[in-house]
C-alpha cells in the first residue's frame, strides 16, 4: 500500500471540566521525527502521545499541537504569609508613632507588599485528563492516516503510469539492440571497401563486429532493468512502509539506463534513454513523499 507522508488530522475530546484538542500534521522526512507543543503541565505525557501516534505514523516529520480549555490542568491556591504581614503592620505602625504621621493603614497597602500574597499552582492528578489527551491523539492520528492513504492512492496511480511507460520503452530498447550491431557491420563494411578498393578480409570484419557487439551488448542491463521494474510493481502492493525501497529501486533503474546510454552508440536508443531518464526523475520526485 502506498501511503503519503503528507497529511493532517484533528480531534477534540471533552469532559464537564476540560476540552482537549490535538492537531497533527506531517511532512516528508527521511525517518520518523516528532515536534510536540503542549502545556508544560502535560509534558509527562509526551512519550505516551508519541507511542499513540507511532501506531499510525511510521515515517515523516510530525508536528503535534495539544491545547487545553477549561479547568483541570492545575489547581490554584492563594497563600498569605501571615507572619510577614504582621511584621509589615508592626513596622508601619511603629514608623507612624516614631514620626507622628497621620493616615490610615489601608488593606491594599498591606497585601501589595512583596511576599505577602502568592499564588500557588499544583498539578492536578487527573486520570480523566490524560485519557482525554490520548483519545484525542489517537483520533487525530486516525484522521491523519486516512488522509495520507488517500494521497498515497493518488501517488500510486501516477507512479504506476510512469512505470508502465518505462516498461514500454524498455521493450523498445530490446527491439533496437540487435539493429545496432547490424548497422555497425554495414557501416564497417562500407568503410573497409572504400579503404581497400573492394578487397577486405572477412575474418577481420567479423572480429571487429564481434568486438563491437560485445561492447554494445545491453541485454544484461535490460534484464536487470526488467527485474527492477518487476520488483517495483510488487513493492507497491506491500502492506508496509515502502518509500525507501522504492527510492533504492529507482536509483538502480537509473543506473542501468545510464549504462545503456553509454554502451549503445545509437541515436534511436539515445532518444529512448533520454525519455526513460525523464520518467525516472518524475518517479523519484513522487517517491520522496511516500512513507
Amino acid at each position: 500500500m502506498v501511503v503519503s507522508m503528507t497529511g493532517y488530522g484533528r480531534s477534540k475530546t471533552e469532559s464537564s471540566l476540560v476540552a482537549v484538542t490535538v492537531e497533527v500534521k506531517t511532512v516528508n522526512h527521511r525517518f520518523i521525527e516528532y515536534s510536540i507543543r503542549m502545556p508544560r503541565e502535560l509534558l509527562k505525557l509526551e512519550d505516551k502521545i508519541k507511542k499513540k501516534l507511532g501506531e499510525k505514523i511510521f515515517r515523516g516529520r510530525a508536528e503535534v499541537f495539544v491545547t487545553i480549555e477549561g479547568e483541570g490542568i492545575v489547581s490554584r491556591k492563594l497563600h498569605i504569609d501571615w507572619k510577614l504581614l504582621d511584621q509589615y503592620y508592626q513596622y508601619i505602625t511603629k514608623i507612624k508613632e516614631q514620626f507622628g504621621l497621620d493616615g490610615k493603614i489601608l488593606i491594599a497597602d498591606m497585601i501589595s507588599r512583596e511576599g505577602v500574597l502568592t499564588l500557588e499552582e499544583q498539578e492536578s492528578s487527573n486520570g480523566e485528563l490524560e485519557s482525554l489527551v490520548l483519545q484525542a491523539a489517537d483520533e487525530a492520528a486516525a484522521q491523519l492516516r486516512k488522509m495520507r492513504e488517500a494521497e498515497g492512492a493518488a501517488l500510486e496511480r501516477d507512479v504506476s503510469v510512469h512505470l508502465m511507460k518505462l516498461t514500454e520503452r524498455t521493450g523498445r530498447l530490446a527491439g533496437l539492440s540487435p539493429a545496432v550491431v547490424s548497422q555497425y557491420r554495414a557501416r564497417l563494411e562500407k568503410r573497409i571497401e572504400e579503404f581497400e578498393s573492394g578487397q577486405f578480409d572477412e575474418s577481420r570484419l567479423l572480429a571487429e563486429v564481434a568486438l563491437f557487439a560485445d561492447k554494445a551488448d545491453i541485454n544484461e542491463e535490460l534484464a536487470r532493468l526488467n527485474s527492477h521494474i518487476k520488483q517495483f510493481a510488487e513493492t507497491l502492493l506491500l502492506e508496509e512502509p515502502i518509500g525507501r525501497k522504492l527510492d533504492f529501486l529507482v536509483q538502480e533503474m537509473n543506473r542501468e539506463v545510464n549504462t545503456i546510454g553509454s554502451k549503445a552508440n545509437d541515436a534511436a536508443i539515445a532518444k529512448e534513454v533520454v525519455e526513460m531518464k525523464s520518467l525516472l526523475e518524475k518517479m523519484k520526485e513522487q517517491i520522496q513523499n511516500i512513507e
